[in-house]
């Protein structure tokens, strides 16, 4: 008798602990289903925030004033935007699909023009700028949190004024080469009669972002 007690003992612990292995299981399978419908639902409005982001520089394009061969648009104001929004590899993945769009001929450029001619012409130098600008500015940015401590609106203003002198280092440099002016020529073209307009709107996309990442659940 006190062997089969022991034994039934035994069998119950048994399938205690099988029961518990069953639980741990489904509870793991359970998490990692939600895992990966998490993740699934990240992607899908990551993916959201690029395609929109692109839209919207290409809107901001279009909306162009000619000032000589450079046209003003508000497309230092929606990178600058897209900058401080996105993740860092959102806006990189934005502004190169933009870019890389525009190139393969969409009209996404400003005057509603796309095309590699673009890319290579006068003002192409400001296209592949904003490659350069974005990833120095998202570098610039990350640098000066971790000492901050803190994104505060002097970290975010610098990191859009970065882009937009990279921005500007490369449209000046290219413009001298393809129309063959020397660099004062090509400054006074293609910096000086836009320096103030987009320092006004690097200082608007920094007001505009900072109220929308409030106003948004954080990701």
């Amino acid at each position: 008798m006190k062997a089969t007690g022991a034994e039934a003992a035994a069998g119950a612990s048994e399938v205690g602990a099988q029961a518990s292995a069953a639980g741990a299981n489904a509870a793991a399978r359970e998490m990692r289903g939600r895992a990966r419908r998490t993740g699934s639902a990240s992607r899908t409005r990551s993916i959201a925030f690029v395609g929109l982001t692109i839209a919207i520089m290409g809107v901001s394009a279009w909306v162009s004033v000619p000032l000589g061969p450079v046209l003003l648009t508000l497309q230092m104001f929606a990178i600058s935007f897209a900058i401080l929004v996105l993740s860092p590899r959102e806006c990189m993945v934005a502004i190169t699909g933009y870019v890389l769009l525009g190139t393969l001929g969409l009209p996404l450029f400003s005057g509603m023009r796309g095309g590699i001619g673009m890319l290579l012409g006068p003002t192409g130098g400001y296209l592949w700028g904003y490659l350069l600008g974005v990833g120095a500015a998202l570098a610039l940015r990350a640098a000066l949190a971790r000492m901050a401590g803190t994104r505060a609106f002097a970290v975010d203003l610098c990191a859009c004024l970065v882009f937009i002198a990279v921005s500007y280092l490369c449209g000046c440099v290219q413009y001298a080469a393809v129309v063959g002016v020397d660099l004062a020529a090509a400054f006074a073209v293609t910096i000086a009669p836009f320096a103030i307009p987009d320092v006004m709107k690097a200082v608007a996309a920094v007001v505009c972002a900072r109220a929308v990442k409030r106003a948004l659940p954080r990701r």
